[in-house]
């Protein structure tokens, strides 16, 4: 775009990862014109924003799009973020995506005429239609409780990289979804002292007689699942692909020497305080891991399958020390706590977009991402049409919807321009 002062393309989409792939492919099966402009490289935040040793939450053979497999990889297995970043690359070579990285869209205005206008330091881009492809992972969260002046390290997920960039000392992970249910087991491995924070999560099985949880989660059709209010969809997940996949059981993490608290409430002094929900929230987690297997063992018996019985999966272990005697005040000094890993998730950012296209609490106002202004489009978001949505399968599938979506309003441009 060197040299252009207006660059006007039909179709921008605006991120080049998972999303913006899916956009470019079908459109492209359609014919239609497009450009997806990436602020950094392709799949970037499998880059340079997860720790080193994370891999997909799902096998392989799940984890994908349609149109490609993991090269040399069992389609069992997970797959690293190395081999994920390698995947999208190669994707976005077979599909000949039209993608430009290195342009960051710092503004997104409307003209007059009802097209858009992408103010980039590469220039200006004009497009009939825009797609914002930019995923759920834009503004880490950090809660405002532990002051920067406690002197204690604090870091988000986002930052952390592995054990051995963290201060020596005890670490507090407060998050027990899976990235902090996955941190605090490998801070553990390596000998540190952990404590982890539980908030209210499901916990489903990592397998099940002998099929992995996400093959469970489709015959039982929890992905196609819909949101079932506005606000109400985000559900924190324990799960792991880490070590070949296991389920999150925090009374077995607890066994190996972490200590489990509550949900983190306030900060006074040097002392953190936790709320009393440690029970209820392991309580709640333990009814959905069994949930999940009642209703498998019910698809099972429904359709006769032959699948082996797996028994000892419903116990439940005993409760750890941890639990029977809660810590509600924790003196962070005291404890030797010199880092806390906020594994807290993420905001939405939609501050670039300069017109109002998000509601008041900044989330896209849009209907399976068609949004309310005519030409916008949102996808990869979390529940944007079904629970598979921000899963790279799923965001395919919302793209091939939206790509449709935008075929039509072309067809309804170039009719009315015929008829003038």
């Amino acid at each position: 775009m060197h040299g252009m002062s207006i660059l006007e393309v039909e179709t921008l989409i605006i991120g080049g990862g998972q999303a913006g792939l899916a956009m470019s492919e079908h459109l492209g099966k359609r014919g239609l014109p497009h450009l997806i402009v990436e602020r950094h490289r392709i799949a970037e935040r499998w880059r340079t924003e997860r720790w080193d040793s994370l891999v997909a939450n799902g096998p392989a053979w799940h984890d994908r799009f349609p149109g490609m497999s993991f090269a040399d990889i069992d389609p069992e297995s997970f797959a690293s973020k190395e081999q994920i970043v390698e995947y999208f690359v190669s994707y976005a070579k077979q599909i000949c995506a039209p993608i430009r990285c290195g342009v960051a869209v710092d503004a997104l205005r409307r003209n007059p005429d009802g097209r858009f206008r992408a103010q980039t330091a590469e220039g200006i881009i004009e497009a009939d239609q825009v797609v914002v492809a930019t995923g759920p992972f834009q503004r880490p969260v950090i809660p405002r409780i532990v002051p920067s002046e406690s002197g204690v390290e604090q870091i988000h997920s986002a930052a952390y990289r592995n054990p051995g960039q963290l201060r020596a000392g005890a670490v507090l992970v407060v998050g027990a979804g899976a990235s902090g249910s996955q941190i605090a087991d490998e801070l553990v491995r390596c000998g540190r002292r952990v404590y982890l924070s539980v908030g209210a999560h499901n916990r489903p099985p990592r397998r099940y007689r002998g099929r992995d949880f996400v093959w469970w989660l489709g015959v039982l059709g929890e992905w196609d699942a819909k949101v079932a209010a506005a606000g109400s969809e985000h559900v924190t997940i324990a799960v792991s692909g880490a070590r070949g996949g296991n389920t999150v059981d925090f009374r077995e993490l607890a066994a190996r020497g972490v200590t489990l608290l509550g949900s983190a409430g306030s900060y006074e002094s040097g002392v953190l305080r936790l709320r009393p929900n440690l029970a209820e929230n392991l309580a709640r987690g333990d009814a959905n891991y069994l949930a999940t297997l009642q209703a498998a063992d019910a698809y099972v018996a429904r359709h006769g399958l032959d699948l082996p019985e797996e028994p000892d999966a419903h116990r439940i272990g005993p409760d750890p020390q941890c639990l029977t005697h809660p810590v509600l005040e924790l003196d962070l000094a005291a404890a030797g706590i010199t880092t806390i890993i906020w594994a807290t998730g993420y905001a939405l950012d939609f501050d670039w977009i300069k017109f109002d296209a998000v509601d008041e609490q900044g989330r896209p106002v849009q209907q399976r991402g068609v949004a309310a202004i005519p030409g916008l489009y949102f996808l990869g978001l979390p529940w944007l049409s079904r629970r598979a949505s921000a899963f790279i399968w799923g965001v395919w599938h919302d793209a091939e919807y939206l790509a449709g979506h935008i075929a039509a309003r072309r067809a309804r441009a170039v009719e009315a321009s015929a008829a003038t």
